[in-house]
């Protein structure tokens, strides 16, 4: 994982963008930030485990399809399930320790 301060790539509203292998950040400090790094760490490993393209794809399908039935960007985003797995354990700092392959298809 390379992590890189680039504001202007994240979106208002965000503080990291992960594309295997960078993890962009809007801000120095969340360098120091474990639980925001962790977060990203997740998403890292999915990326792996779909070729990163595929991961990509499915997120954005997925996003689509969330805002149709909630008609709201960002409710969309928080129930897209790479997030939902993500946000859930990111306080976790062992979990990638014990995920299972594929783990987030039990937060579709």
């Amino acid at each position: 994982m390379i992590v890189l301060v680039f504001k202007y790539l994240i979106p208002k509203g965000f503080r990291g963008f992960t594309f295997f292998p960078f993890v962009f950040l809007s801000d120095k400090k969340d360098k120091a930030h474990t639980v925001l790094l962790n977060h990203e760490r997740i998403h890292i490993r999915q990326q792996l485990e779909l070729l990163i393209v595929l991961f990509f794809i499915w997120y954005g399908i997925e996003f689509l399809v969330r805002l149709v039935r909630y008609k709201n960007r960002r409710v969309a985003y928080y129930n897209i399930s790479f997030e939902r797995e993500a946000y859930a354990n990111e306080k976790d700092l062992y979990y990638l320790k014990q995920r299972s392959f594929w783990s987030f298809l039990k937060y579709l």
